[in-house]
């Protein structure tokens, strides 16, 4: 579905245009499929397309909002102007006061045709807004300039409501517009952001409301605000990721599109009723946390070198598994960015698309409207590609396909959930691929955990007591000399005492040998036996490695493995 700004723009040039282009209404159906499909704003599309340039469509909205184009290097904003927003207002909705005539309070926008933002900020303002269009790129390096970071955290919010608590619990209107309710909303996504959190829990229960965010795999409870927030709170989240506020009885999924810092974040909302209210979950994307290299996954050198060998491959399947939350699809990703280069064309079929990457053609699934993994992977197959990615092999259909891809000269990347590498031949099989042709269009398997690494701020050295030892399956002598480590704790971690992840790893390769034991439908303790004496490493051994390296504890290990 096309963001609102996006769609206002397409509509407006549709109106203002449709005399002066010849077959406008075609091309922008097309901008608005693109748009769609790559994620990127029809400003953007428009401009590749060559259909406007961008100080043309600029000019249109200023036209159609009664303002101006705003330059910043016309001079400077005077401190006066700037403080009539505060810090936290303009840099969730990426607005920039530029100009105040005694009324009307104009601001610089880089998406000033989204309605909804202009509605926001004039309730938490209370002046009439007046959008201003800006170039992008320029408005980013203009707001940093006046706004350098600054971010209120939950519990300061929390302390500030006072009496509007007592407002709420008091009466039963809709306080999701409210000015405060919109500043929590604003704080908490901002919090969460800045402290590189993947995921954000609002949890209502009959006495309290809990939110929490997951960062490196862990769960953190945040300063807990009044129960009474609960609905007006997540109204405003389903708001703003254009959900219906009125339907409390069905699960629901949106989207946020927002900026910290001036760098594009993108949230995943997730929507489910509850006993208590609805509980809702949003998936934070934020590309410049994620590093799309091998290098950067922490996989081990020896492993890292079998998989490049064999994502370069001129055909086959490579498969990587584990439970959901293991990395699974930062791995794929790492995987097609280390190929991709202009003699190959490299398509995906995700759910969602959570990336862009340049040069690569990405398809969003949408089972709603019958895009399923099936469909998109036949028709793939007729795009003439080299590389492609299936999200998911989620049935026998799509493992077939994808067994005919690999065998008809083209390399398959797909994930699976199983608990090890081996059990992936063993679920294949299950599904009712055929031995013969698994042996045949395998080629690798990695099996995936993410671990916390310790806090290198607090890491604390000891040698490891008998409890340990047991707890690994270790003797003594296995660790003569090893020193062990924990975090203690410390601000630069929170006091958890891990900051960050690595990957634990096991890799499968397929040889001639292998492929005869997955023909003679051998079961998946055999294959992992034969495996191991091959020289693959378990995940309890690559976790055991990581502990020797002191890069992990022994409960991040015993937990994973």
């Amino acid at each position: 579905m096309l963001d609102i700004e996006s769609s206002a723009l397409i509509d407006l040039i549709k109106n203002e245009r449709s005399s002066d282009i010849p077959g406008l209404k075609k091309h922008l159906e097309e901008v608005a499929e693109e748009c769609e499909r790559s994620g990127k704003t029809a400003l953007e599309v428009i401009e590749n397309f060559g259909l406007l340039s961008r100080r043309e469509m600029l000019e249109l909205m200023a036209e159609s909002l009664g303002s101006y184009v705003w330059n910043p290097k016309n001079g400077d904003i005077s401190r006066d102007i700037i403080e009539m927003v505060d810090d936290n207002t303009a840099r969730t909705h990426n607005v920039l006061p530029v100009q105040f005539d005694g009324e009307n309070l104009y601001l610089a926008m880089a998406r000033p045709l989204d309605y909804q933002v202009v509605e926001t900020v004039h309730f938490i303002l209370g002046h009439p807004v007046i959008p201003v269009p800006c170039d992008p790129d320029e408005f980013d390096r203009a707001f940093l300039r006046y706004y350098p970071e600054k971010v209120d955290s939950v519990a300061d919010i929390v302390a500030e409501f006072g009496e509007h608590i007592e407002e709420i619990e008091n009466d039963d209107e809709d306080h999701s517009n409210d000015a405060p309710i919109i500043k929590f909303v604003d704080v908490v996504m901002q919090q969460a952001i800045r402290d590189k959190a993947s995921d954000i829990h609002f949890e209502p229960f009959e006495k309290d409301f809990r939110i929490r965010y997951r960062v490196d795999g862990a769960l953190y409870e945040l300063p807990p605000p009044p129960r009474s927030l609960a609905t007006p709170v997540i109204s405003r989240v389903k708001i703003i990721s254009g959900l219906n506020i009125s339907e409390r009885r069905r699960p629901q999924d949106g989207r946020i599109q927002t900026k910290m810092n001036g760098r594009p974040v993108d949230l995943r909302v997730s929507c489910l009723p509850t006993s208590y209210g609805e509980s809702v979950v949003l998936r934070v994307l934020d590309r410049s946390v994620v590093n799309l290299e091998l290098d950067a996954l922490g996989i081990g050198q020896d492993v890292l070198d079998k998989i490049r060998e064999i994502i370069r491959l001129p055909n086959g399947i490579m498969l990587v598994t584990g439970p959901t939350g293991s990395g699974k699809t930062t791995t794929l990703y790492s995987a097609l960015g280390e190929i991709n280069n202009p003699e190959d064309k490299l398509l995906t079929a995700e759910d969602p698309v959570e990336y862009d990457i340049e040069g690569i053609m990405q398809c969003p699934i949408n089972d709603a409207v019958g895009m399923t993994f099936q469909k998109a992977l036949r028709a793939f197959l007729r795009q003439d590609p080299d590389r492609i990615l299936v999200g998911e092999i989620r049935d026998f259909e799509t493992a077939q396909i994808a067994v005919e891809a690999s065998l008809t000269g083209h390399f398959v990347f797909s994930t699976l959930h199983t608990n090890d590498a081996a059990s992936t031949i063993t679920r294949l099989m299950d599904m009712g691929v055929e031995p013969f042709l698994i042996a045949s269009s395998l080629a690798g398997v990695l099996g995936q955990r993410l671990i916390r690494r310790v806090c290198k701020n607090c890491k604390t050295m000891y040698t490891p007591t008998d409890e340990d030892l047991e707890r690994l399956g270790l003797e003594r002598a296995q660790v003569e000399g090893i020193q062990f480590c924990y975090g203690k704790g410390c601000p630069v971690c929170n006091n958890t005492g891990y900051k960050g992840r690595k990957a634990l790893t096991e890799l499968l390769t397929v040889d001639q040998e292998m492929r005869d034991m997955i023909s003679a439908g051998a079961p998946a303790n055999v294959i992992r036996d034969k495996a191991c004496q091959l020289g693959m490493r378990t995940l309890r051994e690559d976790g055991l490695l990581a502990i020797f390296n002191g890069e992990t504890s022994v409960d991040e290990v015993v937990r994973y493995t």
